[in-house]
């Protein structure tokens, strides 16, 4: 009689080991496709580092970035000679600008690890504004559809049909133009005083967060729709699950990944709005440092100087390089169709 009591734990072992492959939950599984992501990964690691400098601002920073010494302006420290040939007939020496000084003798490098902080600001909140507004909007409209569903996204089309950066210049244009009668104690005199002691980025929160919703909003309704006739949704109906439970608990948790991919896919675009805004001098309020302040300051010598435009636009394009990087990887980690896959 054959003896099964060794034949037994081999079975059962590998039983086991293929129930602990198939626990990988999907989170598990897009974090490691992700982290095989080479892109991606650098890209996360640049933002990490920029989130960094930004919250170590006052002790990287060698000076204040508002500090003016105008016997130091447009000094250069001598490698950058070997860099930007162009500044050896005008350059005056001074190896306390790692990177030079501008026009008025503030230091560049200070400048722009604190002008990091603007344009992180800008790509959390922003996504942040979009996400609440587009996903309440959207997930409203899609689940319960019909005239409802009409109503909705006929207001969608017609804000969409404005330009949205025509609708943020008009909005800052109003409020920080010097003859515009705004009365204290108004309303809106409120409001100006709120972006003044926010060195005038909130105008740059509202009027990102007002235009970027819609796009939000029509790919919620879209993957609500696609997603609430499937039998688990039904299902929760028919126990008698109310309509927040079934949105909460059924529908936003299946459609999270491609809005989180959507969104950090637009933050690049976020970022060079406010830095065209402040390129075109409705941004921040000076002497806050903004990346499009500095390299609209910098292209006005950019022939005789031209690490002033050089450096800020570097750390711009580097920035929103690694959002699109993170964006891409984020997309094909999160992509059901490649789960499982290597």
């Amino acid at each position: 009689m054959a003896n099964t009591n060794e034949v037994e734990p081999k079975s059962v072992g590998a039983r086991d080991t293929l129930l602990t492959q198939k626990r990988e939950s999907l989170g598990q599984d897009a974090f490691r496709r992700l982290m095989r992501n080479h892109a991606a990964v650098v890209g996360g690691v640049i933002i990490i580092i920029l989130i960094l400098l930004a919250l170590l601002a006052p002790w990287i920073a060698i000076k204040p970035f508002s500090e003016q010494v105008l016997v130091d302006q447009n000094k250069v420290p001598k490698w950058l000679v070997s860099v930007f040939p162009s500044l050896e007939p005008y350059a005056v020496y001074s190896n306390d600008y790692p990177l030079g000084a501008d026009y008025v003798g503030r230091d560049l490098f200070s400048r722009i690890i604190y002008g990091s902080r603007v344009s992180l600001t800008v790509a959390l909140i922003g996504p942040l504004i979009s996400i609440i507004i587009g996903v309440i909007y959207g997930s409203i409209s899609g689940y319960f559809g019909g005239w409802v569903d009409n109503i909705m996204m006929r207001i969608v089309d017609v804000l969409y049909a404005f330009p949205s950066l025509l609708f943020i210049i008009l909005l800052m244009a109003f409020f920080r133009s010097p003859i515009s009668d705004i009365q204290p104690g108004t309303f809106a005199y409120s409001i100006k005083e709120l972006d003044e002691s926010l060195g005038g980025m909130f105008f740059i929160f509202i009027g990102i967060g007002l235009t970027a919703w819609e796009t939000m909003a029509r790919l919620t309704r879209g993957q609500v729709i696609s997603i609430r006739e499937k039998e688990f949704v039904e299902a929760a109906r028919t126990i008698g699950a109310s309509n927040a439970r079934i949105m909460f608990r059924h529908i936003l948790p299946n459609i999270v990944g491609p809005l989180v991919v959507a969104e950090t896919l637009a933050i690049p675009g976020y970022i060079s709005t406010e830095a065209f805004l402040s390129f075109i001098g409705l941004g921040v309020n000076p002497p806050t440092p903004s990346w499009g302040s500095m390299i609209a300051d910098g292209a006005k010598a950019i022939r005789t100087y031209p690490n002033q435009a050089i450096f800020p636009a570097l750390a711009l394009a580097i920035t929103m390089f690694a959002f699109n990087f993170l964006g891409d990887g984020l997309r094909d980690a999160l992509d059901p169709r490649l789960r499982g896959t290597q």
